[in-house]
């Protein structure tokens, strides 16, 4: 899409992080934004800090993981504004723990947010934009994590591989249909947000198994410096969207991170053991 001006984007996980950072960016080139987030005091702020500056929007709280309130996100969107032209699937959590401590709990939750999110709002709004036919862009937010493969961050590497590989399914899905509905897979590097504090957003928190293994906490450790290291969400955001206007399917924010692709795919190929990248 070259002319996003009066088109209607839905972002999930939009209060804050890289989905307000989009926001931001989809306000200024004059879409009309639909905001989802599981938090609904800070989607209420976000939204009114739009509407404070004339943007038109509506704010959907939103636990993504749940398949019914994203199909209500999709009723609302549609109801609203008649169509949706830019759709991302933005949340996130992480857990930092080995494969044997992450427990079905955690698998639920992780998976349930970072992947299943993604696929409930697939099913959710693609029929209709089908429908109507128009110029589409959906944006999966992955991330460096589903192009490599960390230690003691197993539920959340292996959402994120499947984003990717959804997303590249998906691509060729609408490309067989000749459809006018793009797709892009975010990958980003560190950014500064608040996932690394996403378990306060989660359901019984208080009593979520903790990090017993001290190689994953001092994995956790490191995971969280570098997020608060990271580059900011407007500097994804404008990849996000330079990205849909040439549409490219793989963002990736951190050039200086491709070797670590190549590294794991030399591994593949050559069936040696993987590599262990430093965070």
């Amino acid at each position: 899409m070259k002319n996003l001006q009066g088109k209607v984007a839905v972002i999930t996980g939009g209060a804050e992080g890289i989905g307000k950072g989009i926001a931001v960016r989809a306000a200024a080139e004059g879409m009309k934004l639909v905001l989802a987030d599981i938090n609904a005091a800070k989607l209420e702020t976000t939204v009114a800090e739009f509407k404070a500056q004339g943007i038109e929007v509506i704010g959907v709280p939103t636990d993504v993981a749940n398949e019914e309130q994203v199909n209500a996100l999709a009723a609302k969107a549609f109801a609203q504004f008649g169509n949706v032209h830019l759709l991302v699937n933005n949340a996130g959590v992480a857990v930092a723990k080995p494969a044997w401590e992450t427990t079905q709990k955690d698998w639920d939750w992780v998976m349930g947010v970072n992947f299943y999110g993604v696929t409930h709002a697939l099913r959710a709004f693609i029929p209709t934009m089908l429908k109507h036919g128009e110029e589409g862009h959906i944006v999966n937010t992955a991330s460096m994590a589903g192009l490599t493969s960390q230690p003691s961050l197993a539920s959340y590497n292996a959402s994120k591989h499947a984003v990717v590989t959804v997303s590249e399914g998906l691509h060729h899905d609408l490309v067989l249909r000749q459809s006018r509905i793009k797709v892009s897979v975010l990958c980003p590097g560190w950014v500064k947000t608040g996932i690394g504090h996403s378990e306060r957003n989660r359901a019984n928190a208080a009593h979520a198994d903790r990090v017993l293994d001290p190689v994953a906490a001092k994995v956790g450790m490191a995971v969280l410096q570098a997020v608060e290291n990271g580059i900011p969400v407007q500097q994804v955001a404008d990849d996000v969207f330079d990205a849909i206007r040439l549409e490219r399917f793989y963002i990736l924010t951190h050039p200086e991170m491709k070797q670590a692709i190549q590294v794991r795919m030399e591994d593949i190929l050559l069936q040696r053991a993987p590599t262990l990248l430093r965070i």
